[in-house]
């Protein structure tokens, strides 16, 4: 008789970006830790790429491969219509097959990025909603979450949240967004960010690199009408940021930490025009913490880019582009190290890094104790997660374990 319960894990994994990815790679090292007989599988935006870099089985989010597209021509337009629909069917059937499905962190509740209600929030809720018809435990575990104006993404935000089964979160802002979007979060938590489960790291030989993660950058869901001035003074100021630090003799590491990032580094390359300026070739989170440990110190603006730098008890300013950011660098104790994305302005960005190196060594031994801190807290936030999905195995485990 079967007794293990079949788990999926569900979101845009496998995509390009290393953030949601990383987040996975932790949520499948705690169920090989503690659940190694449970199945399993994946819904996902990339399963060819799941399936071969983490071994378990995956299946496409959506029906349309053109779902990420800009639709202009009738047929395209008309392929997302009936993609929707097919959508319905295909997710319910996925879910059914399931006892629990797992949405490892991300910010899946949020709209810190440009973001259209029939995109991802439509995806979430055809989960959710599909988990209560189905009785399948849907977990919505360390997400974030942030205020959203637009009225239909809000809406389905709310519904998705509501209908989880389980909801932690990677800060109190988050918590705190779908409180005031009127979620019940009595009963939910706030733990770091998955990401900090992943194994650290040894430091890196100093050798005067800074490490500079790029990001894509127009601005957030609010800002589309003027996207591109955002992108451009980001650009502008990042490209003069890198220059100065080369002009004073420190090499540059740039780092992306989604493959749109691409372009960015090879913008500021050209500009600076010197073999003091390389770019890493980065496949994992692994890799950004690698990268992070190896260097002297680092300017980061994706989010997860951050994580990696002060996961690898590397002294780090952030281009903080949502209060996200701001949250996690305050966690860490480096509240006063944040420059906003929006406006980059390099003369002040640089004297505020020059003040980040003055006070390496005592940031550096501040992130040891916080990332300590992170993993006790994670350690708990499984404890709880295996307590919530997984009663029966629990069970079971304290029926071998009493002699």
């Amino acid at each position: 008789m079967r007794t293990a319960p079949r788990v999926g894990v569900f979101g845009l994994l496998g995509s390009g970006n290393l953030g949601n990815d990383g987040s996975l790679e932790a949520v499948l090292g705690y169920l090989r830790a503690e659940h190694p007989d449970a199945p399993v599988d994946a819904l996902c935006g990339g399963p060819e790429t799941v399936t071969a870099r983490y071994g378990i089985p995956a299946t496409r989010l959506h029906w349309n491969r053109g779902e990420y597209r800009t639709a202009s021509r009738a047929g395209a337009i008309a392929a997302k219509g009936v993609g929707k629909l097919v959508d319905v069917a295909r997710t319910a059937a996925w879910v059914r097959r399931h006892d629990v499905v797992i949405v490892p962190g991300m910010g899946v509740l949020e709209a810190t990025l440009p973001l259209r209600p029939w995109g991802f929030p439509y995806s979430l809720f055809l989960l959710c909603a599909s988990g209560r018809l189905f009785r399948t435990r849907v977990a919505l575990v360390g997400v974030g979450a942030a205020p959203i104006r637009d009225r239909p993404t809000r809406a389905l935000v709310r519904l998705s949240a509501r209908l989880a089964a389980y909801r932690s979160y990677r800060d109190d802002l988050s918590r705190d967004a779908m409180r005031d979007m009127g979620v019940d979060t009595a009963r939910d938590e706030v733990y770091p960010d998955l990401a900090f489960a992943l194994p650290t790291p040894p430091p890196g030989t100093a050798n005067g690199t800074v490490c500079v993660g790029v990001m894509d950058f127009h601005g957030g869901n609010d800002d589309r009408a003027r996207a591109e001035e955002i992108h451009r003074r980001y650009l502008e100021g990042t490209t003069r940021f890198v220059r100065a630090l080369v002009e004073e003799g420190r090499p540059v590491r740039l780092l992306t930490g989604d493959a749109c990032d691409t372009s960015v580094v090879e913008t500021i390359i050209d500009a600076v025009d010197s073999p003091m300026v390389t770019a890493a070739e980065t496949a994992s989170l692994a890799d950004l913490m690698e990268e992070m440990a190896a260097a002297d110190s680092a300017v980061a603006t994706r989010y997860h880019n951050l994580v990696c730098a002060l996961k690898a008890g590397t002294p780090t300013l952030a281009l903080s582009y949502a209060a996200k950011s701001d949250a996690l660098m305050d966690r860490m104790g480096l509240g006063s190290y944040c420059h906003p994305a929006r406006e980059v302005d390099a003369d002040r960005l640089l004297d505020q890094f020059r003040a980040l190196e003055k006070q390496s060594a005592d940031l550096r031994r501040t992130l040891a104790e916080r990332n300590r801190l992170a993993a006790r807290q994670l350690r708990d936030q499984f404890a709880e997660l295996s307590a919530a999905l997984f009663p029966k195995t629990q069970d079971a485990h304290a029926l071998r374990e009493t002699p």
